[in-house]
């Protein structure tokens, strides 16, 4: 059950992530601004974000056997759309983008349908692996431009829909919720409002709006950055990029295992400086070997550890039939991380030819963040 919601996960990342390696390209053909080419691949990310908090609510309802297949199938329609036919405006992308933010919901599907499979000792980790999914913005990285390239704009996204309609299919047949897993009875609107009631969404939405957000805002935006900061081609722009991916994929499942066998505010504090360290650095735009590159790793890996040890802390500290709802509203919290610094990012650049001020915003949003964790969280693990 883990490894096919892990890989269900991953191929809606995939899907989610498509617009982004095309960012430059769709500037350049049609004539985009810094801010407007931020703001078409923020537009997903905004939507998936949301829309984990009804979706995750759903699933503590319905489950995962009937979100993960529901998800998947919905996001084949705005797959095709910009892969057909939607990619020809500005207008048309953004239409595009919006719906294909379904597929970042799948996120608020995995998490409680993998939590009810583990004991609390274990749900950590299992949640870091389920969480490894978000790889699948490195396959749209390491592929998307290569084909569009090769055979043309559409290729990319009809690969794409196929994968996805074949998952839904394989999930309808073969998924199974957890045996004697907790079914609510509360109508929706009040599901989610006790979630909102409790201390752990809130500190666990604070913290996951900068480990996830940072990681989905350096994921679509990352080839845009080093494209103009550095100069690079979009296809190498675009391999750096799922080089960052990837590392952040590897840790996720680290932190959550870290997570359990420590603290979860241990590994989150340690994860966090890392974080600010690593944007002070790159804040004065270093040469890419070796500084820059170790400045983005460096984050990448921090990134991903501090995303599992978020949800480590979710597994630790939420009502076992409240799992869905708290993380729906955490993981929406992630992905506005995320949709907020693209958008500030082009503008800033827009307005100075430089990134140095929205890094330097990260470094001091990290470091609260660590202070927060130090203190906040600590009490609240502590009291359990």
């Amino acid at each position: 059950m883990l490894a096919l919601a892990t890989l269900g996960f991953a191929l809606n990342f995939w899907a989610w992530a498509l617009i982004s390696p095309l960012g430059p390209r769709f500037k350049d053909s049609l004539g985009l601004s810094s801010f407007q080419q931020s703001l078409l691949v923020a537009v997903p990310v905004i939507v998936g974000s949301l829309g984990r908090i009804p979706v995750g609510a759903l699933t503590d309802r319905y489950g995962g056997r009937v979100m993960f297949p529901l998800v998947s199938a919905a996001t084949i329609v705005p797959v095709l759309y910009l892969g057909l036919a939607g990619h020809s405006s500005l207008t048309e992308l953004l239409v595009g983008g919006f719906f294909l933010g379904i597929a970042g919901t799948s996120f608020a599907v995995g998490v409680p349908f993998v939590s009810a499979w583990f004991p609390p000792e274990r749900r950590g980790a299992a949640v870091g692996v389920f969480g490894a999914g978000m790889g699948g913005t490195a396959i749209s990285a390491l592929t998307t431009v290569n084909l569009v390239k090769g055979h043309g704009t559409a290729t990319p996204f009809v690969l794409t829909a196929v994968v996805l309609a074949l998952y839904a299919v394989v999930a309808l047949l073969l998924l199974r919720d957890a045996p004697g897993r907790t079914v609510p009875s509360e109508p929706l609107a009040r599901r989610l409002g006790a979630a909102l009631r409790l201390h752990v969404t809130w500190q666990a939405s604070a913290l996951y709006a900068v480990a996830f957000g940072g990681y989905v805002a350096f994921s679509v935006y990352l080839p845009t950055y080093l494209k103009t900061a550095y100069g690079l081609q979009s296809a190498d722009a675009a391999n750096r990029m799922a080089g960052f991916v990837l590392l952040a994929v590897l840790m996720r499942p680290v932190g959550g295992w870290l997570s359990d066998r420590t603290s979860p505010v241990r590994v989150l504090t340690w994860a966090l400086a890392v974080v600010a360290l690593g944007a002070l650095v790159q804040g004065f735009t270093p040469a890419l070997a070796p500084l820059g590159t170790a400045a983005f790793l460096a984050m990448a890996a921090a990134l991903g550890a501090g995303s599992g040890a978020t949800f480590a802390l979710v597994a630790l500290l939420a009502p076992a039939n409240q799992v869905g709802s708290v993380t729906g509203v955490v993981g929406a919290a992630g992905g506005l991380g995320g949709f907020v610094p693209p958008l500030v990012m082009g503008a800033l650049y827009g307005s100075y030819h430089s990134y140095a001020a929205g890094l330097a915003a990260l470094t001091l949003v990290a470091l609260a963040a660590v202070v927060f964790t130090a203190t906040r969280v600590r009490r609240a693990v502590r009291a359990a």
